[in-house]
C-alpha cells in the first residue's frame, strides 16, 4: 500500500519541461532521419542522420530522467542536455545544419536555447529531485 509520504512530489513546471523535452527529442529523430520537419532541414547524408538522431535521443533521454524526479537523473538529464547543445553547435560549424535562410538560423537558435533553459531550470530546481 503506497502511503502520501511515499509518493513523488512532482511539481508541475518540472514535469512540462520533462514532457516537452520528450516530445522535441521526438521531433528531432524525425528530422534526423526524414532531414526535413516543417520545413526546417538537415543536410542530407548518413553522418548527419547519425549524429542528429543521436543528439535527439539525449533530449528523448534527458526528459525521461527528469521525470524520474531524482537528483542522480536530474544531472545525468543536465548532462544529456549539454552534449545536445555542443552537439548542435558542432553541426552548424560543421554545415550539418543548414543556415542559408532565416527560418532555419531561428529554429536552430530557438531550438538550443530551449534546450540550455530546460538546463538551467533544472538546475535552478535541483533541490526538488529527491536524492537515492
Amino acid at each position: 500500500m503506497t502511503t502520501r509520504s511515499n509518493r513523488i512530489r512532482r511539481p508541475r513546471v518540472i514535469m512540462a519541461i520533462a514532457v516537452l523535452m520528450i516530445v522535441f527529442g521526438i521531433a528531432e529523430v524525425v528530422t534526423g532521419l526524414d532531414h526535413n520537419f516543417f520545413g526546417v532541414t538537415t543536410t542530407q547524408g548518413s553522418a548527419s542522420a547519425r549524429i542528429g538522431v543521436t543528439l535527439a535521443l539525449l533530449y528523448f533521454a534527458a526528459g525521461v530522467l527528469t521525470l524520474t524526479m531524482r537528483r542522480w537523473a536530474a544531472w545525468l538529464a543536465i548532462g544529456c542536455l549539454v552534449v545536445d547543445v555542443i552537439g548542435r553547435l558542432a553541426m552548424v560549424v560543421t554545415g550539418l545544419y543548414p543556415t542559408g535562410s532565416l527560418k532555419q538560423v531561428l529554429a536552430i537558435v530557438v531550438g538550443t536555447a530551449l534546450a540550455v533553459l530546460f538546463a538551467l531550470y533544472i538546475w535552478h530546481k535541483r533541490d526538488s529531485f529527491q536524492r537515492p
